[in-house]
């Protein structure tokens, strides 16, 4: 009997290290099986064995390409390995606060169709799904799939979502406040819907095919009319207990500052968001300034405005260099519409070399996001391929 269970724990725990393997490769694209034993921790000798059982369980296969030696040696490049392109779709849903973007890929994370459209978002929890459940079916038929070959659904919401309930108990959206909102797209379509938040979707997708890809311990600091960090270690998101991990933007700055959405005072987000520098920005420029000019004139070298932009780089930079020095990264990827500002990036990255330890700055980089405005729904599909590969 005690043979058994020992054979029957051995097997768990083989399968364990199986869907670990399928989620590293889902995550980060075609790696050698070297650089899968750097992500996952596992033994050379287990991963060469877990990668063999799923080639020939057609799950994984070895691709044309050939990665580089590591380190930057001379040897003979390695065989990379990627997960095999099953049949079907999936679709990633961005929520914004005033649009959603939808896509339809293959498994391969292949986008076959994808659009966009304006909605108050925040407004209607209910209404915003009903709208996205017509987009996602619309878009599954224009990519050239049957409803029966969806096979699974991302979402990003611009919220934290409770790890615990899955639920949203915040009121920065006041018309989702108790809603669950991957159990209620699930019902509409039919399919298992995966939700997280903006920030740690636009970690995953830059990690995947963005500024992050190859990294492992990254921080991504979105900032757009809220502000919020991703945070991968070893490779993987890191949610935190309750799945609020990354909540920079409500990191105290002041206790007598402005009342920030949370309910608190002196929130990092009331002097950095979109909306705080639009009101720096318009009694000097105008009432109708839009976000538009405001990167146009920063474009063109305006000093007020870069002024105004830098200081709030400098203002995210140090409460970043703070998390950097407990965290110790790689690399911090500036996205969102204000966050990859140049003058915000600059910003930020004098912050870090100013105030993290100097072995911490010295080891890493400042960038701007590479994947713009479809940072997030790129995560969205790239957690619905990892979910459905891990199982």
């Amino acid at each position: 009997m005690a043979v058994r269970s020992g054979a029957g724990a051995l097997e768990r725990l083989r399968a364990a290290n199986q869907r670990t393997v399928l989620a590293t490769l889902a995550s980060e694209g075609p790696m050698s099986r070297a650089d899968v034993v750097r992500s996952t921790g596992l033994s050379r000798t287990t991963v060469s064995s877990l990668v063999a059982d799923l080639i020939r369980g057609g799950q994984v296969v070895e691709t044309a390409d050939r990665g580089r030696p590591h380190k930057g040696g001379s040897g003979r490049p390695p065989v990379l390995v990627a997960l095999s392109a099953p049949a079907g779709a999936v679709a990633g849903v961005d929520f914004g606060h005033e649009h959603v973007r939808v896509a339809v890929a293959d498994r391969a994370g292949v986008v076959r169709a994808e659009d966009e459209v304006h909605l108050d978002v925040d407004a209607d929890g209910a209404q915003a799904l009903d709208r996205v459940d017509a987009i996602v079916r619309e878009l599954v038929e224009r990519a050239g799939f049957t409803p029966e070959e969806l096979t699974a659904v991302g979402m990003c919401v611009p919220a934290p979502i409770d790890r615990r309930s899955a639920g949203i108990r915040t009121p920065i959206m006041p018309g989702w406040h108790g809603l669950h909102p991957g159990e209620e797209l699930r019902r509409r379509l039919g399919v298992p819907v995966f939700a997280d938040n903006d920030a740690n979707l636009g970690a995953l997708a830059e990690l995947t095919q963005g500024a992050a890809r190859g990294a492992h311990d990254v921080i991504y600091i979105k900032i757009a009319s809220g502000l919020g960090a991703g945070i991968v270690l070893g490779g993987r998101l890191h949610r935190g207990t309750t799945g609020a991990a990354g909540e920079i933007g409500h990191v105290q700055v002041g206790e007598d500052g402005p009342v920030c959405r949370c309910g608190h005072r002196g929130c990092l987000e009331t002097l950095a968001s979109g909306p705080r520098l639009m009101d720096l920005l318009r009694p000097a420029y105008g009432e109708t300034l839009g976000w538009a000019d405001v990167q146009a004139l920063e474009a063109s070298g305006d000093r007020g405005v870069r002024r105004v932009l830098s200081d709030a780089g400098r203002q995210v930079g140090r409460a970043v260099a703070d998390l950097a020095n407990s965290l110790n990264p790689e690399l911090i990827v500036m996205g969102g519409p204000v966050g990859r500002v140049p003058s915000v990036v600059e910003g930020v990255r004098w912050a870090v070399g100013r105030y993290a330890q100097p072995e911490t700055s010295a080891a890493l980089r400042v960038v701007a996001g590479r994947l713009e405005d479809r940072s997030q729904v790129v995560g969205a599909v790239a957690l619905a391929i990892n979910r459905v590969a891990s199982g």
